[in-house]
């Protein structure tokens, strides 16, 4: 049996030929060496799915290229997998439940009045934490977010229903932060785990909304190991006409994100104008609560479509929208700055502007001691490999030793 990566090359060379274009012609059009591609093509070398991705776009094949390189992603849109769900959750919840008992020993049967004064504190900390979470690094925070969600657990204890509702959602918001930092620690694992105990504890205050945002939660964590189809699956079981606008426009972005891994322009760019409509509509910021999801991007489906546009293998169109998206992001919000700014910076590399890019990433890996993350981490490692191209640059060469800094820990 023929394998799909053994078609890839032929397949190249066909679409190539059929658009009329030299093997140099297309290799300009790329920014990628003629030697290189002709390799590709004979089949000498395996093409990566950067490569792949900028192939379907400048020859409209749709993805179809793409296909012939990506493993397809097992179905996450189905079962939970009991290894990774359902251990890592029950020893959240048993570490919970021993909280809760101390809290109500502590207080001495004074969690009723306690609750309702310790809220408001506890409301103004959990803002304080998520901007503190834009400047520290995610394992520092880890131990507080653990500790303050059992704490604002403990005291819905024993609290009358009107003080334990709103206790049980603020501490779902502290355990759905607390999956965040897991996942930017690299643990996605505890991030899944933290993840079920927010829906757990949103259900119990009445909220069953939050437990279709976990959807779109899980489906970042598929979108960061490249299952598009997983992604996909979870991002669509949390659209539903009756969730809130916010949480289906979010999942609406994730969708499209999976989208554009495969290569799929049509339904990623559907799916976008579809999360632009809901977060349009979105009365979230109005709201008493917490806003799900980022407070730091002013328009989050614009970055998306920035971020989507560069899978979609146009990395100049990403970089005009992260350009412009970027330069809206507050000055305090390292974490967010580096998340969006790298890919900001790989979108021109990929579009052969390396100095541009180099001075863009130089910037941003100064501040990456401080906000360490796994996830930026995947992104900066894509810089080094489409950077490694183009060896003979200066000012690749000046920032090799900035890069190796930052991937040196990841590599271990």
């Amino acid at each position: 049996m023929v394998s799909t990566s053994s078609l890839f090359g032929p397949e190249l060379r066909r679409l190539r030929q059929e658009a009329g274009l030299s093997l140099t012609e297309f290799s300009v059009a790329l920014n990628y060496d003629k030697g290189h591609l002709s390799k590709v093509e004979r089949g000498e070398r395996a093409a990566s799915s950067e490569l792949a991705r900028r192939c379907d776009a400048f020859l409209g094949a749709d993805g179809d290229l793409q296909r012939l390189i990506v493993r397809p992603g097992a179905d996450a849109g189905s079962n939970d997998n009991p290894s990774l769900w359902h251990i890592g959750r029950r020893a959240v919840l048993a570490a919970g439940t021993g909280a809760l008992i101390d809290v109500s020993l502590t207080l001495g049967g004074q969690t009723s009045s306690a609750a309702g004064a310790l809220l408001p504190s506890f409301l103004a900390q959990f803002d304080q934490l998520r901007k503190l979470g834009q400047s520290t690094a995610p394992r520092a925070l880890l131990p507080l977010l653990e500790t303050q969600t059992r704490m604002v657990a403990g005291l819905a204890a024993d609290a009358p229903p009107a003080t334990r509702a709103p206790a049980l959602l603020l501490a779902s918001r502290f355990a759905e932060f607390t999956g965040w930092m897991a996942q930017g620690a690299g643990d996605s694992r505890a991030a899944l785990a933290w993840t079920g105990e927010a829906t757990e504890l949103a259900r119990a205050g009445g909220d069953a909304h939050l437990g279709s945002y976990a959807l779109v939660r899980r489906a970042l964590v598929t979108l960061y190991d490249g299952d598009a189809a997983g992604t996909v699956a979870l991002a669509r079981r949390a659209q539903s006409d009756e969730l809130p606008p916010r949480i289906r426009g979010l999942a609406a972005q994730r969708e499209a994100q999976g989208h554009a891994l495969v290569g799929d322009e049509r339904d990623c760019l559907r799916s976008l104008d579809r999360a632009r409509d809901l977060l349009a509509a979105d009365d979230a910021r109005s709201g008493a609560g917490p806003v799900i999801g980022t407070t730091h991007v002013s328009d989050p489906a614009a970055m998306t479509t920035g971020w989507c546009l560069h899978d979609l293998g146009r990395p100049k169109a990403a970089a005009e929208v992260l350009d412009r998206e970027c330069r809206r992001l507050p000055s305090h919000a390292l974490r967010t700055r580096a998340r969006y700014g790298f890919r900001r910076s790989l979108a021109h590399a990929a579009s052969g502007e390396i100095e541009h890019a180099c001075t863009i990433a130089g910037e941003l890996l100064g501040m990456m001691p401080a906000v360490p993350s796994a996830t930026v981490n995947s992104d900066v490692r894509r810089l080094a490999r489409e950077l490694s191209r183009f060896r003979s640059s200066r000012a690749v060469r000046d920032l090799q030793p900035a890069l190796a800094r930052v991937l040196a820990p990841a590599q271990d």
